[in-house]
């Protein structure tokens, strides 16, 4: 079997597009596993598995699948990979476009791989969303953490995240606070952990442990409820430059009742075909 791919990042946050349109095969989730690996094989984050729209008005659908083999409900960065991905092939800059993810309907805007911008709807706050199953106090909550009470807050941006404000994003073991609020029985989906350094009303250093992919350089949906988050506690504007281990995204975020914008930089590093 012949397995065409193409290798892309937002900021360090790398996929492989597999285009399963047009009857092209679908690799599994034991392939894709394999493929994961950063030594016998691709490398990736995720896989971002491009199939055919659910209607006339989107581009194009797809799914996505961690490099341990689970599949999520959302990732920000892959959807802007994906919008890029879709323009360049359009050969029109710039350029809207509208994705089918697995949790809805994605707008995007592509004005050059330097600005790709996406809609991530309305953050959602409710513990149940996630889901969380919350303590009595909150928000914030509160957990024991590896034997330390830790506190944080919870956000769906389409997929869970748990927000935790720390004084120095360098000095914190993101490895081990973030697998074990991870896991935690808690969330019963898992969840993503981000770790977030207010520097100003409008700008903010985030590193994120995501769920079945470990610390990665740049999570979109990380950026978005980190902002989101720190706006609903009364932290920040609604304009916030996140700055993350790979580069920089822009959230935009009004308020309640209004979608959430994040943009940034995606790139294409390689093409590739697999003989398998």
């Amino acid at each position: 079997m012949i397995l065409k791919f193409v290798k892309m990042h937002g900021l360090g946050n790398d996929f492989a597009v597999f285009d399963c349109r047009d009857d092209a095969p679908t690799p599994d989730t034991g392939l894709l596993r394999r493929l994961a690996d950063r030594r016998n094989g691709i490398g990736f984050d995720q896989a971002l598995l491009l199939a055919g729209p659910r209607d006339a008005a989107s581009a194009a659908s797809y799914r996505i699948v961690n490099a341990d083999g689970s599949e999520v409900e959302q990732c920000g960065n892959g959807a802007r990979c994906l919008a890029l991905l879709l323009a360049l092939r359009r050969e029109v800059l710039p350029c809207e476009l509208t994705l089918d993810s697995p949790t809805g309907t994605i707008r995007a805007r592509v004005t050059s791989p330097d600005n790709v911008a996406v809609e991530m709807g309305e953050p959602d706050f409710r513990p149940q969303a996630l889901p969380f199953v919350a303590p009595a106090d909150g928000p914030p909550y509160t957990l024991d953490i590896n034997a330390v009470p830790t506190r944080f807050r919870v956000v769906s941006m389409g997929n869970p995240h748990a927000v935790i404000d720390v004084e120095d994003v360098d000095s914190v073991d993101v490895a081990g606070i973030g697998a074990a609020l991870c896991e935690h029985p808690a969330f019963p989906m898992r969840c993503n952990v981000g770790f977030m350094q207010r520097v100003s009303e409008k700008r903010i250093r985030l590193r994120v442990f995501e769920r079945g992919a470990g610390e990665t350089r740049a999570c979109g949906t990380g950026a978005c409820a980190a902002v989101a988050a720190g706006r609903f506690a009364g932290l920040l504007e609604p304009e916030v430059d996140v700055c993350l281990p790979g580069g920089e995204l822009h959230v935009s975020w009004p308020g309640a009742g209004e979608p959430l914008w994040m943009s940034g930089a995606a790139a294409i590093a390689f093409e590739g075909t697999l003989n398998l």
